[in-house]
């Protein structure tokens, strides 16, 4: 079928050679080859001429014109198509032979001799070596007339965008009058237009190399000097926020204007916000720091060209939400929640003005409710509180603390030797990328090849790491990883929040406090159990306060997913 398909397709796909005027034709003459080739389904031809059957490609035209045509252009010619984004190719045509002769026009002159005026004169013009048929054209040139060469010049430049408007003016000199104007283009047939030829909304198509040349009384002028207009398709101006169009106020926010323009070298850029047609900026990149509140809002820029007339088309708004920064914010180095022993852990309260007022609070099930700056098992600088050397007794609660006792920004940590999960710190935001990975402490470089499981389930077998991309709510759970021959790490928690909406912001406040709390009630329910199993009683006591950190247990988790 295809065969046959194939052979239904080539069949009607012969190029045709054809020659204007005529296949005969005298030197000086105007010459046009053209190729045709009827080929269906083919939208477009990629055209190759060929001469007295040489392989050399001489032109790649549809159309290749002789101007003037010389005894050297004589020969026999063909051409061949190929399809145009396609593989599809025409027969070659039929050679086509092209005949140049030298005609010569002989002027007499009768009777030859000197005249006075009122005398009778008959003018010939015969064409010798040629056969009859000839149409004769007389002229009278005056020995001091000097026919001018026009000047071809386009406004406002010959490089522009698509739907610019382009001006083509053809000068001669002013002091001759009644001249009419023939236009070129691609070296096709000229055209009779006035002398100035605009084009309101270019096309690509409208591209090209134009000439012009003038007409009077039989009279023609030289053609002008060409002149190419170059048309790209009009860029489009697009807006970029870094680092994230949802962000915090005190963060620094830079926006960014790009244009893809071809052939242009430079953009002056001009800055909107809110559909307002003040320019607010003239910036490539405009930054905010610190970024506030009033900084939100919908943006978009437009491009001119430096030095030219073209401009951009106007880009898409983006925009720009900011939200309030919670007061303080814990930072932990190496950035993970599990860790090994007997390595160095960094825990800093940081603000934004950097102050020294937070101080770095823990619990922990072995020692309970503690202060980094006044412990045994590590040393407090600023607000950055240091564990030299961790061990399991570690594992806990951290928060940050301010001098009036204000509890902000909980973080679970454990401290787990031999094989631990690499997962971020902080909530992961919603069509982020999540990357997990198993650590092992005794090899260089600590990946392990291992099974990552959620919620007890494997999800992913035998990899170094486990990559979750565009995360959603559905992938929050318990994450942990294990290995057949060092174990299994401990299980994280990983949180996906939607965005850093304000929104999500002005929960942040109460979900701390009422995490901060937690290690009180802890330290209650531990107090309690201690001493029921000294007594062998209060029972009702410790289920008493097992209740209420269940309920406080069931107030985050409204918080959370209110979040």
């Amino acid at each position: 079928v295809l065969v046959l398909i194939s052979n239904i397709h080539s069949g009607n796909t012969e190029a045709k050679v054809s020659i204007k005027p005529d296949q005969h034709v005298f030197r000086g003459d105007t010459v046009t080859l053209r190729c045709d080739i009827d080929g269906e389904g083919v939208t477009g031809w990629r055209y190759s001429w060929y001469k007295d059957g040489s392989n050399s490609v001489f032109s790649e035209l549809q159309e290749h014109t002789f101007s003037p045509v010389t005894e050297s252009d004589a020969g026999k010619y063909f051409c061949y198509g190929a399809e145009r984004g396609g593989s599809r190719t025409s027969n070659i045509g039929d050679e086509v032979t092209l005949t140049v002769d030298t005609p010569q026009a002989v002027l007499s002159v009768s009777p030859q001799k000197w005249l006075t005026e009122g005398d009778p004169v008959t003018l010939i013009c015969e064409v010798y070596g040629s056969s009859t048929g000839w149409t004769f054209s007389w002229y009278t040139l005056t020995a001091s007339s000097d026919i001018p060469t026009p000047t071809l010049s386009v406004e406002p430049q010959s490089s522009l965008f698509t739907g610019d408007s382009v001006t083509l003016r053809c000068e001669v000199d002013q002091s001759w009058d009644g001249w009419e104007f023939l236009w070129s283009k691609n070296s096709n047939t000229a055209s009779t237009e006035a002398a100035i030829k605009t084009i309101d909304s270019v096309k690509v198509s409208d591209g090209g190399e134009y000439r012009c040349r003038a007409r009077r009384e039989g009279h023609y002028t030289d053609y002008s000097e060409p002149v190419t207009v170059t048309i790209y398709e009009r860029p489009k101006a697009k807006v970029s926020i870094k680092p994230d169009q949802h962000v915090l106020r005190g963060e620094t926010v830079t926006l960014r204007c790009d244009i893809d323009g071809e052939g242009v070298t430079g953009w002056r850029y001009s800055w909107y916000k809110d559909g307002s047609n003040s320019v607010f900026s003239e910036l490539q990149e405009h930054t905010f720091s610190p970024v506030t509140e009033s900084d939100a809002g919908k943006y978009f820029c437009y491009g001119a060209e430096r030095g030219g007339s073209r401009t951009s088309n106007i880009g898409d708004e983006v925009t720009l939400t900011v939200g309030v920064s919670p007061p303080v914010s814990l930072i932990i180095s190496p950035s993970r929640t599990q860790h090994f022993t007997s390595v160095s852990l960094s825990l800093s309260c940081e603000d934004q003005s950097n102050s020294d007022r937070w101080r770095v609070k823990r619990y922990t099930e072995s020692l309970g409710l503690e202060d980094c700056s006044s412990s045994v098992w590590a040393s407090q600088t600023g607000s950055t509180c240091t564990i030299s050397s961790t061990i399991t007794s570690d594992t806990g609660v951290y928060w940050c603390q301010s001098e009036s006792g204000e509890n902000y920004h909980p973080v679970n940590i454990t401290v787990h030797p031999d094989v631990i999960l690499e997962s971020p710190v902080h909530p992961v935001t919603e069509g982020d990328t999540l990357t997990l990975r198993c650590l092992y402490q005794h090899s260089t470089p600590p990946n392990l090849r291992a099974d990552f499981y959620k919620d007890g389930s494997l999800i992913q077998s035998q990899t170094t790491e486990m990559i979750i991309f565009n995360v959603s709510k559905s992938h929050e759970g318990f994450y942990y990883c294990k290995h057949s021959e060092r174990g299994e790490s401990p299980k994280s928690w990983i949180s996906v929040r939607v965005s850093r909406s304000e929104s999500q912001i002005s929960v942040l406040h109460t979900l701390s406090s009422v995490l901060a709390v937690c290690p009180y009630l802890l330290v209650t329910v531990v107090l309690i159990f201690k001493c029921c199993r000294m007594r062998g009683k209060c029972r009702s006591d410790l289920l008493h306060y097992m209740h209420y950190i269940q309920l406080s247990t069931k107030l985050v988790i409204i918080i959370i997913n209110t979040v």
